[in-house]
């Protein structure tokens, strides 16, 4: 089946970035560090479009002691800014820019839409439950110290003591950024 992946891929029409000028003057990147991560990027993938099976491979190499898929989900949608099911080198270079050379604010940003799972503007329990069971998953079970069994749900707890401001149940990207910054 690797096999006609890799033909499936090799006949999807191949993704070209826009200019690259056009990607200098939107991130904080220089023109020969866009050139060095276009090339490494088309180095993992040839198509010049990553799916998210790819970007979960990829993402799992960085953590081999946990279970990296679940935190490379939510990833690869805040990546997938367009929500289409893959993120181009666009999209990548995009996001690598924020969390590498942006301001604090936009790195905030970028964080809080990354924990609101659903999208709807406001990070509610679950979601952070989401997010911190899949953090703890990721880390894997060697620990250190080994984490108790509700770990998770205190972590949440204490999240939302600090940041839900005003008591209602679900935190705002100011609420966020507000706190954060304390």
């Amino acid at each position: 089946s690797d096999k006609i992946e890799d033909e499936l891929e090799m006949t999807t029409v191949c993704h070209r970035p826009e200019g690259l000028e056009q990607l200098e003057a939107q991130t904080n990147f220089t023109k020969r560090e866009l050139q060095v991560l276009y090339r490494g990027f088309k180095n993992e993938c040839p198509s010049g479009v990553v799916n998210e099976e790819t970007f979960k491979q990829i993402y799992a190499q960085f953590f081999p002691h946990g279970d990296a898929s679940m935190y490379a989900h939510y990833l690869f949608n805040a990546f997938d800014t367009a929500q289409n099911g893959s993120v181009k080198f666009e999209d990548f270079v995009m996001a690598l820019s924020i969390l590498l050379r942006g301001t604090v604010y936009e790195k905030l940003r970028w964080t809080f839409n990354l924990y609101d799972i659903n999208k709807d503007g406001y990070i509610n329990k679950e979601e952070m439950m989401d997010i911190v069971k899949a953090i703890y998953d990721m880390m894997g079970k060697y620990t250190y110290p080994v984490l108790k069994e509700d770990a998770p749900r205190q972590h949440v707890e204490v999240f939302f003591q600090k940041m839900d401001k005003n008591k209602d149940g679900v935190v705002t990207l100011d609420e966020f950024i507000e706190s954060c910054q304390e």
